[in-house]
């Protein structure tokens, strides 16, 4: 065999090392970021944490959620927001990122280019606005799910706003929202993504003696109807997703907050 031919070959499995190296360093990298996510953070409240019908739960630094991948998007995103949490830190808007911890893959924020679909946030970058990475976090497309701009910007605003109102007031919040994720829904994007009929937010105040609880249950479109008008029970958003949103609460105290739309102990002035 002629030298040359001996080089060419020799070079032809140098370059094949080097990249199944490097792709063999990429996937190490890539499922050290999955395991990452599997892991409970210090400044989660796990005994608040509801099930998952996906089977794929992710840990940030400032929220966690869990993942659909049928609906590239979560099924609910869980947080507590605390009053020393509130800020009004004016950091620069970062662009959205495909979540490396979503083991099936995040959708691309691509998808929601030219869709006429605001990329609406569950945990809202403002409810993290105390600290810059954990601002930047929930710009995660993980964290997002198709909102029509004028539902993003004006009643699901307006509940945004009002539990931030509640953590000021009761020292603290524990939340939990998401979209309705159902079969046949319209979608966006090459991946798909599943476009919400209605959108919930799940509220739980531990912080002031006695435990209450509040859940909105709000069609995906805008409204100038009161807020109150939006309650319903816990029990019936658990009917509609499949999820037991407070597993670890005591029997007694989460079937009788859990059917309840008593919003009497929460101040809507």
């Amino acid at each position: 065999m002629k030298r040359k031919t001996l080089y060419a070959i020799a070079a032809v499995l140098l370059l094949g090392g080097v990249y199944f190296y490097e792709f063999y360093l990429e996937e190490k990298e890539q499922q050290e970021i999955v395991d990452t996510g599997k892991t409970v953070k210090l400044d989660t409240n796990e005994f608040f944490l509801p099930t998952s019908t996906t089977g794929q739960i992710v840990h940030h630094e400032g929220y966690s959620l869990s993942y659909s991948e049928p609906h590239e998007q979560p099924e609910w995103v869980a947080y507590e927001l605390k009053q020393e949490h509130l800020s009004n830190s004016n950091f620069k808007r970062p662009y959205f990122e495909i979540d490396p911890a979503i083991k099936t893959g995040a959708a691309h924020w691509r998808n929601y280019k030219k869709s006429g679909f605001d990329r609406g946030h569950l945990c809202p970058a403002g409810d993290r606005a105390y600290n810059q990475e954990l601002y930047n976090e929930t710009f995660l497309t993980s964290n997002i799910s198709p909102q029509r701009h004028d539902f993003n910007s004006g009643i699901w605003n307006t509940l945004e706003q009002k539990v931030r109102y509640w953590a000021s007031k009761y020292n603290g919040v524990y939340v939990i929202t998401g979209g309705i994720l159902e079969e046949n829904l319209k979608s966006i994007g090459s991946e798909q993504v599943a476009i919400p009929n209605q959108f919930y937010k799940i509220l739980i105040d531990n912080n002031t003696g006695k435990t209450k609880m509040i859940a909105f249950l709000m069609p995906h479109e805008n409204s100038s109807l009161p807020l109150y008008e939006f309650v319903v029970s816990v029990d019936s958003i658990e009917e509609l997703t499949g999820i037991d949103f407070f597993p670890e609460l005591e029997d007694s105290i989460e079937n009788k907050l859990e059917a309840s739309v008593d919003y009497k102990n929460w101040s809507f002035n």
